[in-house]
């Protein structure tokens, strides 16, 4: 269950990481995606990147 949690902890943080970097401009791809210079987007996806890193610091607890 702990390595199922990391797992999922560690997916969640790359999938906050890539909002992050879609809604700051320096990952925008696809071009024409809504969510590139949104700047609404980073911080949705700071918020999903630390909900990532609770799940792995709890998983590891």
């Amino acid at each position: 269950m702990q390595t199922l949690l990391t797992l999922v902890g560690i997916i969640v943080l790359l999938a906050g990481i890539v909002f992050i970097g879609q809604g700051s401009g320096y990952f925008p791809y696809p071009a024409e995606s809504f969510m590139v210079r949104e700047t609404r987007w980073v911080y949705y996806g700071a918020a999903i990147a630390v909900a990532g890193l609770l799940i792995i610091v709890l998983a590891r607890w």
